[in-house]
């Protein structure tokens, strides 16, 4: 008689509390769960009844690593619900706030919390040992994200410079020409972590899911688009809860989401299978470099996206400064008329489409809200992924199953706790 009983409480190098239950008797069909133990959090209830002038900077509080992405979430369902719209110049500077913000999480997750798995180390730390230069490469890439945000938004953690119709503080020219400079030296990093990738074993696995994204025809769709799935095709945002489905499980305090299928996958495999013809040319020679095409079924590969778009946001970076320094930056005026209704605002946070629904009334204030967290529709596509995985490794050894069942869920870069709201 073979036992399989796995009983991971908290999964380490994760954002929030997550825990892993496996359990088999005798090779039959095991019992999996991923059960989210955090407890919940009531956001959309703490912006009810917030001013047009609070919401974004409110929202920006829900995550420390995402806080760009909520509060330009947050800034497009406003703006929506009052009619606005917005500049070039102001276009391109969140743009580029934005940029900070995904290079400086995927390299969180690509360095610290993913590639321990690919070494058998505990941590970063470990790997400092005998691999220093590569992990100072990671670092340096991430404090290049977090500049940009405190360069251009004010804060490296929740920025306070972007707001309602435009920019309330605006970068000059010596900043952007030192970007310009810390853009073109990051290059070599990216090749170095590449370099790095390209010689780890990624483990074969793949479950056909549905992939859900933005899209837009202009661009590597982040911070403006429709919603895109690889099964049914395009939807408008005001289509957003026929598409999330949110659901409640018996063992997890953040819900689950489903589409067509069982479930869906979001994130930077999930915009790589849908934009990856937008991609700049340097990122497009990484993708092939590192073996990725479209459309890849296995979530390993999240994590190697994510390097496919950190070069993109580099080369995406490059090319905004440049507008911006051949435009000059000007002061803007713009005023805000609010007015009783309601907005959408749909951006890709680095682990994947989020959407913020903000009803106002006429006095300028948010009567409901309602917020679908990447993490949330990623769920579900955990659970499966989990139990396909078990069910094809059950002759692995207890060890050898738990750590490729911990290394999936990293893969996916959850923010569980944004997720139990």
């Amino acid at each position: 008689m073979k036992k399989i009983n796995i009983n991971v409480n908290q999964i380490s190098r994760v954002e929030g509390h997550g825990k892993l239950v496996v359990q088999s008797l005798d090779g039959k069909t095991p019992d999996v769960r991923w059960e989210v133990t955090e407890s919940p959090r009531f956001f959309e209830l703490m912006l009810r009844g917030r001013s047009w002038h609070d919401a974004h900077i409110l929202a920006s509080r829900i995550c420390g690593i995402c806080s760009v992405s909520h509060q330009f979430a947050s800034l497009a369902a406003t703006e929506a619900a009052f009619g606005i719209h917005l500049s070039e110049q102001t276009n391109l500077l969140r743009k580029l706030l934005y940029i900070g913000e995904m290079i400086e999480s995927h390299m969180l997750h690509v360095y610290l919390l993913a590639s321990p798995d690919f070494f058998g180390a505990g941590s970063a730390f470990s790997i400092m040992e005998t691999d220093r230069d590569l992990v100072l490469a990671g670092l340096r890439l991430k404090k290049l994200g977090n500049d940009i945000m405190e360069l251009i938004g004010g804060r490296a953690v929740h920025p306070q410079a972007a707001t309602v119709g435009g920019f309330g503080r605006l970068p000059n020219k010596q900043t952007l020409l030192y970007l310009e400079k810390r853009l073109q030296e990051a290059l070599p990093d990216v090749e170095a972590t590449v370099k790095l990738f390209k010689e780890l074993d990624i483990p074969q696995f793949y479950r056909e899911t549905e992939y859900i994204s933005l899209k837009h025809p202009d661009e590597y769709a982040l911070i403006r688009g429709s919603i895109y799935s690889t099964d049914t095709g395009t939807a408008s945002l005001n289509q957003y809860l026929d598409i999330t489905n949110e659901y409640c499980v018996p063992h997890s305090t953040a819900k689950f989401a489903k589409h067509i299928r069982e479930s869906y996958a979001v994130g930077a495999l999930a915009r790589m299978n849908i934009n990856h013809n937008q991609l700049y040319p340097l990122a497009a020679q990484v993708a092939r470099e590192l073996g990725i095409q479209p459309i890849c079924y296995n979530p390993f590969v999240n994590t190697l996206a994510q390097i496919v778009e950190t070069m993109h946001e580099i080369e995406e970076g490059q090319s905004i400064v440049k507008r911006l320094l051949e435009n000059g930056i000007s002061e803007e005026n713009f005023t805000v008329e609010f007015q009783a209704g309601q907005g959408i605002g749909a951006v890709e946070a680095p682990r994947g489409l989020l959407i913020h629904d903000y009803s106002y009334d006429d006095t300028g204030h948010i009567v409901k809200a309602n917020c679908i967290i990447p993490t949330n529709q990623n769920h579900a596509n955990i659970q499966h992924d989990l139990e396909v995985l078990v069910q094809n490794n059950l002759n692995q050894g207890e060890d050898n199953l738990r750590q490729l069942c911990e290394m999936l869920i990293r893969a996916y870069d959850p923010c569980i706790s944004c997720s139990t709201h």
